[in-house]
């Protein structure tokens, strides 16, 4: 599986401690760069890459390592630095190579690394290459991964959790734009972290789990998989069916519950726009306190700004921006936020997860003032919240789920005008929506129970085309 190897130091690795970690393997190795020298790989004396190390980054977050890699870490105070090594797996004393790598830094910077006992200080004699010589990579091509073939780009992963970095993030990015399916195989062990099961959803992508005893199977779908014809795809039955791997079927009910909030907001265009007003607005509301920290990968490593957030989507307008958000270790909650240009100004898509202990009560008595906050403040559009039994943590195992299940629905002022006031007051459903703001041009708010019935996207669908059928 990986071979990757992470370490964390309360001190920033400055050239000195790089020296000596690219020093692990003898002064035979050599050193190239990638992604505008972001990325430093150290290689056979024939070229052949071994180690990879990204760029050191800077965590400020509490508690993003023990998110990502457990509670058996010891991790230094905020603010520390993550610097990841990955080693080839194609070559086995790499993995020796990226743990002397981050012993040497821990050893002169402090610290810990990941996995526990990985670390070393020894010289790792490598293999003679046999005389082969690596070919430099053309301009654009795909980062290193595991395996790779004309359809899919495979990479083998081993972590508790297998989060979004920027490594894996470039990687989908390269696979899209190559035409390639990203395939990401772990042991059953193994969860994703919400921002990676989004960023996954839906063919080609897949998350391949390798089974000992169940051989390969989808983590996100039980579909039995096979390996054929250089990609991952479904192992058809006897009779041409989709068969569902028994490692996937659930165990029980479970008692922990995720609440989810996705609403999207407009905005005209506004010199003085400040981004991300909204997402702490539905933070504060939820959990009585602001983000712990933002980014654009995993770990999430910036203390939250709402003005850097806005000067970084700025700086990359008129493209979008996805970036992610987290909250503090004790009130587990992650978010996504889209910003896009539109032909009338600026949207902002929010999908907000909640983690709620088996004890933990539903905060559902502060979604309509959260959305009369929206409506009042920050331009809805629409929100949709929804209730689920899943792990606190908001990790993602491979199996199966329970569906969520619906809680309200909430529609801005600008589509009631749209759609017709006195349409949309009045839909198919048992309970009249609850108008917010001025009288005049109210939003709507529909509510459709406690977020314990599945059978309530019945509701759902009868409000949509209710209000999709309004009359012109």
């Amino acid at each position: 599986m990986t071979k990757d190897v992470i370490a964390l130091t309360p001190k920033m690795p400055d050239s000195m401690a790089l020296l000596a970690g690219l020093h692990a393997g003898g002064p035979d190795l050599g050193v190239t760069t990638s992604a505008d020298d972001a990325v430093i790989h150290l290689c056979s004396p024939t070229g052949r890459p071994l180690v990879s190390v990204e760029a050191p980054l800077i965590v400020h977050t509490p508690g993003e390592a023990e998110r990502l890699l457990g509670s058996g870490v010891l991790v230094p105070e905020v603010p520390f630095w993550w610097t990841e090594a990955r080693a080839s797996t194609a070559v086995p004393e790499a993995e020796d190579l990226a743990g002397s790598f981050c012993g040497r830094l821990t050893l002169l910077l402090g610290g810990t690394t990941w996995p526990p006992g990985a670390a070393t200080v020894r010289v790792v004699d490598t293999p003679d290459d046999g005389g082969i010589t690596a070919a430099p990579a053309p301009e654009g091509a795909l980062p290193a991964v595991d395996v790779l073939t004309d359809s899919t780009a495979v990479v083998i992963a081993d972590r508790p959790v297998v989060a979004l970095t920027a490594w894996l993030s470039e990687v989908l990015r390269a696979a899209v734009t190559s035409g390639r399916a990203l395939h990401i195989v772990t042991p059953p062990h193994a969860r994703l972290s919400l921002p990676l099961r989004t960023a996954l959803t839906g063919p080609p992508n897949r998350w391949v789990v390798q089974d000992p005893d169940h051989g390969y199977y989808d983590g996100l779908s039980g579909a039995v998989l096979r390996w054929q014809d250089g990609t991952f795809a479904p192992a058809p039955g006897q009779g041409g069916e989709a068969v569902m791997a028994e490692a996937f079927k659930p165990t029980g009910p479970s008692a922990e519950r995720q609440l989810t909030v996705s609403f999207r907001t407009h905005h005209a265009p506004d010199p003085d726009l400040v981004l991300g007003r909204g997402l702490e607005a539905a933070w504060r509301h939820l959990t009585d306190a602001a983000p712990a920290g933002w980014g654009t990968a995993e770990p999430i490593n910036l203390p939250w700004s709402p003005r850097q957030l806005t000067a970084l989507a700025r700086d990359r307008a008129p493209d979008p921006s996805h970036l992610l958000a987290v909250g503090h270790p004790d009130r587990p909650a992650l978010a996504a936020l889209r910003v896009e240009r539109t032909r009338t100004g600026l949207a902002q898509e929010v999908t907000l997860a909640l983690g709620l202990a088996a004890d933990a009560p539903d905060p559902l008595d502060a979604i309509e003032p959260l959305a009369e906050a929206l409506v009042a403040r920050h331009g809805l559009r629409t929100m949709l919240v929804t209730l689920h039994p899943a792990r606190a943590d908001l990790t993602v195992p491979a199996q199966l789920e329970h569906p969520p299940a619906p809680v309200s629905f909430t529609l801005g002022a600008a589509d009631v005008r749209a759609v017709g006031v006195d349409h949309a007051r009045r839909p198919p459903l048992p309970c009249r929506p609850t108008p917010l703001g001025p009288a005049a041009a109210p939003a709507l708010h529909y509510r459709f129970g406690a977020g314990t019935d599945p059978a309530a996207w019945a509701d759902v669908d009868r409000l949509t085309r209710h209000l999709a059928a309004a009359p012109t």
